[in-house]
């Protein structure tokens, strides 16, 4: 099974997801972007991500380059799916109601959610 990462975790994944393979320092810029991070913290950071199998280290060249091991959209299941058990006793007509009543949902937003619900119905899903 896939490790759950933190919250900074997270923020590193996205900007690997965003960018592809990173240096440390690459890394750090992209941080430096939304909140103030120094290169030990983020060189720290993506040391223990690679020992929790988050991410996989080349150390082939002079600088090592971090790739994330897992895609996107398998770690955002993976998120969701512990949530849905710890939060939501399985449930995800109540993840769903608490996920759509926390925040303004855009018109294109609720199409593309009918149109999920549609072919889950239709079992195209």
């Amino acid at each position: 099974m896939q490790p759950r990462p933190t919250e900074a975790e997270l923020a590193i994944l996205g900007v690997l997801w965003k960018h592809g393979p990173c240096t440390v320092g690459q890394v750090q810029q992209a941080l430096n972007e939304v909140r103030k991070t120094g290169y030990t913290t983020a060189l720290k950071l993506l040391q223990i991500m690679a020992e929790k199998g988050l991410v996989e280290r080349d150390e082939s060249g002079w600088r090592h380059v971090y790739k994330a091991k897992f895609g996107r959209r398998l770690t955002q299941r993976q998120l969701v799916r512990d949530l849905l058990d710890r939060a939501f006793e399985g449930s995800a007509h109540q993840l769903v109601m608490q996920a759509l009543s926390a925040r303004k949902t855009s018109p294109e937003e609720l199409a593309a959610i009918r149109k999920l619900i549609d072919s889950l119905e239709e079992g195209k899903q």
